[in-house]
C-alpha cells in the first residue's frame, strides 16, 4: 500500500456550458476523483468561452454543485476586451480566488480561440502587472498554416483518410518557435509563464535555458505524449488525435528526461473529451482534437514507477527511473505552488500496488465512454 495526497490536474476540459453531450462537470469531476484527482484547473474555450466576468460567474455557481472536486478556472484573452474583463474579475475577491490564471493560444485548437499576437503581448504585459499567471498553448500560426498548405497541396483538399498528416501539419518547429516567443514575452514583462502540454526536444531545451537564465517559466507535459507516439496512429486512428499532435519516439523520450533532470514541473492530462461518433469520422482533419484522460493518469504513472511499461503496441523509451516519489511533486506539490491553489494534502488516497488491472473505457465516469488506453493493464488501484 502507498498513500499520496489528492492529485491536482492543472489542465482540464470539462466542457460545460455548451458541448454537454461530450461531458459536463458532473460526470468528469466524478471521472477526476475516481482517478486520485481531487482538483483541477478548467479551461475557458466552453460555450460561451470564459473571457468575460458573467461567464466566469457562471461557471463557478455551476461547480458549486460539485462537491467532491474542487474546480478552479482559467480566463481566456483573444481580444483586448477580455483584458478589461480580466481586470475586473480581479477587483473581485471571491471569483479571484476561483481563477487559477489566464490562458492564451498562439494558434487556434478545438474552440478557436488562438489570439493576434499583438493581443498576446497585452495580456503577458496586463498578466505581469496584476500578477495572474499565464498558461499558453504554444503552436506557431503561420508555420503550421504553410505546413498544411504544403500537405493540403500534395493530397488534395479532398478526403483525409490518414490521421497521421495530423502530426506534421502541426510540427516541432511551430511549438518552438510559440515557446521561444512566449518566454520572449514573459522576459519582458516580467510575466509568470506557463507552458500547456508540451511535447518536443526543442520544447525542453527551450524550457531549461529559461530556467537557467531565472525567467519565470514553468511547464507541463500530457500522459498521451508520455505514452503515445506518431507509431500508435496505426492502432487508434482518430481517437489518437490531439494539439499538439502525437511526436515520434525521441520527442518522447526528451519528455521524459526532462521529468528527471527538473524541467518539466508538472504532469497533466488535457482531459478534453468528444464523443465517438465526433471522433470517428472518415475525413481525419474533421475528427476534432482532444483525448480523455483525468480518469487514467495516476494508473499510468504508478504503472512505470512499479517498473512496467503500460503501452502494449510499443517498446519502452529509453528513460530515466521514475519513481513513486515524482507522483506527488509533479501532480500536487508544483501546480498547487504554481497556480497558487492553496489545495490541502488532506484527505489521502491509499492505493493497493498489487492490484493489476486493464484500462476499459466503458467502466470509466468520463460521459464519453472511450480512452486512447483501452486494454492497457495498469497497476495500482486506489482502495479508499
Amino acid at each position: 500500500m502507498i498513500s499520496l495526497p489528492g492529485l491536482i490536474d492543472c489542465h482540464v476540459h470539462f466542457r460545460e456550458p455548451g458541448f454537454e453531450h461530450k461531458g459536463n462537470m458532473e460526470s468528469e469531476s466524478k471521472a477526476a476523483v475516481s482517478g486520485g484527482v481531487f482538483t483541477v484547473c478548467e479551461m475557458p474555450n466552453t460555450n460561451p468561452a470564459t473571457t468575460s466576468v458573467a461567464v466566469f460567474k457562471d461557471k463557478v455557481e455551476r461547480a458549486s454543485k460539485i462537491s467532491d472536486c474542487d474546480i478552479r478556472f482559467f480566463f481566456g484573452i483573444t481580444e483586448n476586451d477580455h483584458l478589461d474583463e480580466l481586470r475586473k474579475l480581479w477587483e473581485d475577491e471571491e471569483l479571484k480566488k476561483r481563477c487559477c490564471g489566464a490562458k492564451v493560444f498562439f494558434d487556434h485548437s478545438t474552440g478557436n480561440q488562438g489570439a493576434e499576437k499583438a493581443v498576446i503581448e497585452e495580456a503577458f504585459k496586463v498578466c505581469a502587472e496584476l500578477g495572474i499567471p499565464i498558461a499558453a498553448h504554444c503552436e506557431d500560426a503561420e508555420i503550421n498554416e504553410e505546413a498544411q498548405r504544403m500537405i493540403l497541396e500534395k493530397v488534395g483538399d479532398g478526403n483525409v483518410p490518414d490521421v497521421a498528416l495530423h502530426s506534421l501539419m502541426r510540427p516541432c518547429a511551430a511549438e518552438a518557435k510559440a515557446i521561444e516567443d512566449a518566454i520572449n514575452l514573459a522576459t519582458k514583462y516580467g510575466t509568470q509563464l506557463h507552458i500547456a502540454h508540451l511535447s518536443t526536444a526543442q520544447g525542453i531545451e527551450l524550457v531549461r535555458e529559461a530556467k537557467d537564465q531565472n525567467v519565470n517559466v514553468t511547464c507541463e507535459v500530457a500522459p498521451h505524449h508520455l505514452f503515445l507516439t506518431v507509431d500508435d496512429y496505426k492502432e487508434l486512428g482518430t481517437l489518437a488525435k490531439m494539439n499538439p499532435p502525437l511526436r515520434t519516439a525521441s520527442e518522447q523520450q526528451a519528455l521524459w528526461k526532462g521529468i528527471a533532470d527538473g524541467t518539466v514541473d508538472c504532469i497533466a492530462t488535457d482531459h478534453a473529451p468528444h464523443t465517438l461518433e465526433e471522433k470517428q469520422i472518415d475525413n481525419a482533419l474533421d475528427s476534432p482534437s482532444g483525448v480523455t484522460g483525468v480518469e487514467t493518469m495516476l494508473p499510468l504513472l504508478l504503472t512505470v514507477a512499479a517498473g512496467k511499461w503500460p503501452n502494449p503496441n510499443s517498446a519502452p523509451p529509453n528513460i530515466p527511473i521514475f519513481q513513486y516519489s515524482n507522483i506527488p511533486k509533479l501532480c500536487f506539490e508544483n501546480p498547487n505552488r504554481i497556480f497558487q491553489l492553496g489545495a490541502s494534502d488532506e484527505p489521502r488516497i491509499t492505493i493497493d500496488m498489487q492490484k493489476e488491472w486493464a484500462i476499459t473505457g466503458s467502466e470509466l465516469h468520463s460521459k464519453c465512454g472511450w480512452t486512447p488506453y483501452e486494454g492497457w493493464k495498469v497497476k495500482g488501484q486506489i482502495v479508499r
